[in-house]
């Protein structure tokens, strides 16, 4: 079979004909909804960004419905599928992912589309259940503490080694992490961890010379 006759009238017109009616149609885009108004609910549940994007979070919901709909339609007729394929090829996505999870998030909504398109809804729902679990589970297992930063300012150019022998009493490892010297003064940052923050504090402060200390603790990303 040559190239010219995959695509002859006659072979086409055995795939244009695939039995979905409307009622598997609309069976499908309900189960689709449900699906992704339960994403949207998950997505803003366990989301921990200091500024929540609803916008974002309508579009990963949206997406499994569009998705849904483009399945149904390519089921329907090959020579649809074929023009809906180029056309989506032009489609670019430049928008970055800030957050891993967000991708997560997107390709699942795009998932339970193609998986509903197809008439599986069982499946996505369990996807979606198994997801989920995975999310909280993988969430709650604990990992090393954050490192925290303390900040010094001070007005004496030798205070490093006095700062270091007090953090060396409170933390087992430490870093000097900057050191910003004027003429008359000495700023410095120092990465820890230590379980008695307080205590180093008011000892650093107690330190001739020094003017202000700061201890910093952030929920970022761990360095092991």
């Amino acid at each position: 079979m040559t190239f010219t006759d995959i695509f002859k009238k006659s072979f086409l017109e055995g795939f244009s004909n695939t039995d979905i009616n409307t009622y598997t149609a609309v069976s499908a885009m309900m189960a689709a909804c449900f699906i992704a108004l339960y994403i949207f609910v998950v997505y803003r549940t366990v989301t921990k960004k200091t500024f929540y994007s609803k916008t974002f979070n309508i579009a990963i919901a949206l997406v499994a419905l569009i998705t849904c709909a483009v399945i149904i339609t390519i089921q329907s007729n090959i020579v649809v599928s074929l023009g809906m394929v180029g056309a989506l090829s032009i489609v670019r996505f430049r928008t970055a992912v800030k957050d891993p999870m967000d991708l997560v998030f997107f390709y699942w909504s795009i998932v339970v589309g193609i998986i509903c398109g197809v008439g599986l809804a069982e499946i996505a729902v369990l996807l979606s259940l198994m997801v989920t679990a995975g999310i909280i589970l993988l969430d709650h297992i604990p990992v090393a503490k954050a490192p925290m930063m303390l900040i010094v300012n001070s007005s004496h150019l030798d205070i490093e080694p006095k700062l270091l022998k007090i953090v060396g009493k409170y933390a087992k490892h430490s870093t000097v992490k900057s050191r910003n010297m004027k003429q008359n003064a000495l700023d410095i940052i120092i990465e820890l961890r230590t379980d008695a923050g307080d205590k180093l504090l008011k000892e650093v402060l107690a330190v001739k010379g020094v003017t202000s200390a700061s201890l910093l603790a952030h929920d970022g990303e761990v360095t092991f």
